[in-house]
């Protein structure tokens, strides 16, 4: 079978492997240790050579040797015949060449002297003089002078190695080397993405298909003077499907597919950024025609000029500066098609954005029911379903979710069916798997004493009450005691999918919010810090309100809202002290008339609050159904429209009996 991966040399000659020359050098230095014939000399000490060797006469050479003049050290060689009786400290086969014994001379050793007393008891004839030899360590000066150069060469190749390698080259010098991965037909890294896995996405799929087409059959645009843009910008929130787009691109069209993320040309090396951008064009210019793909532009891209904490010739400046070159520098119709994207459009350089660059942006917004459906079937095909199983209802229960979010909803209710023993998964797995993202992880155990456990099922009846009886505001789902994440109880309601907000809806998702404040209130005569994130979350609505919309009427038609993101580098407000103080004065007054909803709504419907915290108290967790069976069918109710009123079969079973019998004793 021929081999498929392009990293992998094909009958080309092999490239040598240096580290191979290291182990072949490690493995000659331990030959040499090891299989050396002379083990050495062994030390001992003057005393034991001038009271027994010398004086018995077992030496036959005794050789001082001399550094500078002085004493280093003596070594001694015994006589061949008298090498046994030493053989308990010397291995006689391999010390029969060079010196046996060696000792260090004592401080102001008189050589000849000591030699001569030490034999002054045998013969004459037998007497061993001491010979003198200089020694000159040449090999041991010249590596001493060169140890410290050798030590800061090999660093420097060590350190710099690595950092070649994750520059993206074999060696330092391709640190300045594209980092771009290359997909063409013949690589077997791309997931074959087509755009039958991009659902949700038929507007955006429709511009892209456009770049496809032109790149497959460019005369039939040029035969005709048409232009295709240089740059197409995928901009949308995060998880939307931009990246997920690109791959499909890659997929579908034939050409060469260059793939990179903002980050790569950042790097701590100066010039290194604009030298990456240089030869990513210079490759792509040779595969033309082809498709360049930059992932997260805004790490890269972002306006120049705003970072006060930089001088002008920063590193990311210069790297966008040569980005903009490029872009511009290159034919029309050269076939290099620049796609990026990123969810900061806002905070890119308008020189990038102008005609001739990014010619096109391609918003990819979140999507709407249908576009979920479609999503939920493409992440559903994998998964073994309840043969009951509805879809439709999963799209429905699903509005703001992006498509990273239903992938997640899609593996989680997977994990939790598992997790259960189940064959399938079935409807429940999936609103446990939808709470579980939205809220947290469930806390049973967590210890809550009654008092609190009845503090929070009031405060979560306030808001489930005064939201199914407002008009215009969000209708609950469920709501539940069971502490989530960092809350302590948590409510669920239906968004309204709308594009525009009235000052009346406003004003009713407000009441509904501060509906669990007024709850304790009127219950308990007291409050407590349960509220936290309802205040945070009004505030930032009744200021939105007067400082934003315009709702105001003291205020007026006025908005500070800065939609081009350059507020952020201001230090000072578009607006006086004295306006400063009305929108104060303006936004608590809405918040004030919010409440003042909310305690109306609660005032009048006191019973059936106490009612729906008693039951909350007792099932812990409650659906719409027994809102609509406390208080009656809600006005424009588009639960029911949309068929996410059927109540679950535990439910039915236990509202037949029981909950009329609580209802009777609730009275």
């Amino acid at each position: 079978m021929e081999n498929q991966n392009p990293r992998i040399n094909k009958g080309g000659p092999k490239k040598f492997n240096p580290y191979w020359f290291y182990a072949f050098l490690g493995l000659i230095i331990v030959s040499i240790y090891m299989f050396t014939g002379d083990d050495g000399p062994v030390e001992t000490q003057w005393n034991i050579v001038r009271t027994r060797m010398l004086p018995n006469g077992d030496v036959s050479e005794i050789t001082g040797i001399l550094n500078n003049g002085k004493f280093v050290r003596v070594e001694i060689r015994l006589k061949e015949h008298k090498m046994h009786e030493y053989s308990d400290q010397i291995n006689i086969r391999s010390n029969t060449k060079g010196a046996h014994f060696y000792f260090q001379a004592p401080p102001e050793w008189n050589g000849e002297t000591s030699v001569a007393e030490a034999q002054q008891n045998i013969e004459e004839k037998q007497r061993i003089p001491l010979s003198y030899k200089e020694e000159r360590n040449y090999f041991g000066r010249v590596l001493e002078f060169l140890m410290f150069p050798i030590i800061l060469l090999l660093f420097w190749f060590i350190m710099f190695r690595g950092i070649s390698r994750n520059g993206g080259g074999g060696g330092i010098f391709n640190v300045g080397k594209s980092k771009a991965q290359l997909f063409d037909k013949d690589s077997t890294d791309a997931t074959k993405i087509t755009f039958n896995d991009v659902a949700g996405l038929e507007e955006a799929k429709v511009e892209i298909m456009e770049i496809v087409d032109f790149l497959k059959n460019p005369r039939k645009y040029t035969d005709l003077g048409g232009k295709i843009p240089k740059g197409v910008l995928l901009v949308g929130p995060p998880g939307t499907g931009k990246t997920l787009l690109a791959k499909a691109v890659a997929g579908e069209a034939n050409v060469p597919f260059f793939s990179m993320s903002g980050s790569d040309f950042v790097e701590m090396f100066v010039g290194v950024g604009a030298s990456r951008v240089r030869d990513l064009f210079r490759q792509a210019k040779e595969k033309a025609p082809c498709i360049v793909f930059i992932d997260e532009i805004d790490a890269v891209g972002r306006a120049r000029g705003k970072n006060a904490g930089f001088s002008s010739n920063d590193e990311r400046e210069n790297t966008l500066n040569q980005l903009l070159t490029e872009m511009d520098g290159f034919g029309t119709n050269s076939g290099v098609i620049i796609l990026a994207a990123t969810n900061r459009a806002d905070i890119l350089d308008k020189a990038l954005m102008r005609a001739g660059r990014f010619d096109r942006q391609i918003y990819v917004d979140l999507p709407e029911y249908k576009e979920r459906l479609d999503i939920f079937k493409v992440h559903l095909r994998e998964l073994k379903l309840d043969p009951n199983f509805n879809i439709d209802f999963l799209a429905r229960q699903t509005p703001g979710f992006s498509g990273a979010d239903i992938a997640n909803v899609c593996n989680e209710a997977a994990l939790i069916a598992a997790r259960k023993d189940k064959l399938t998964v079935d409807k429940q797995d999936f609103l446990d798997a939808i709470d579980r993202i939205i809220a947290g992880l469930e806390k049973k155990n967590k210890l809550i004493s009654k008092e609190e456990k009845r503090t929070i099922a009031f405060h979560e009846a306030g808001h489930a009450t005064v939201s199914w009886i407002l008009e215009h505001a969000n209708p609950l789902l469920k709501v539940t005691i069971i502490p989530r994440g960092r809350s302590l109880g948590a409510a669920w309601y239906l968004p309204d999918e709308r594009q525009i907000t009235t000052t009346e809806q406003m004003m009713d998702e407000m009441a509904a919010t501060l509906g669990g404040r007024v709850s304790e209130e009127l219950t308990f005569g007291k409050i407590s810090t349960g509220a936290l994130s309802d205040l945070e979350k009004v505030t930032r609505q009744a200021y939105a309100m007067v400082a934003y919309f315009g709702m105001s009427e003291k205020v007026g038609n006025l908005s500070y809202y800065d939609s081009s993101g350059q507020s952020e580098y201001s230090l000072s407000k578009p607006y006086s002290e004295k306006t400063s103080e009305l929108l104060d004065e303006e936004a608590k007054k809405f918040i004030d008339v919010a409440y003042g909803m909310a305690r109306e709504v609660l005032i009048e419907h006191r019973d059936g609050l106490a009612t729906l915290a008693e039951l909350l108290l007792e099932k812990e967790v409650i659906f719409s159904e027994d809102l609509e069976k406390i208080f009656g069918k809600r006005k424009n109710n588009r639960l029911e429209e949309l068929g996410l009123m059927e109540p679950s079969q535990k439910n039915k079973e236990a509202d037949s009996v029981e909950y009329h019998k609580f209802r009777e004793s609730a009275k």
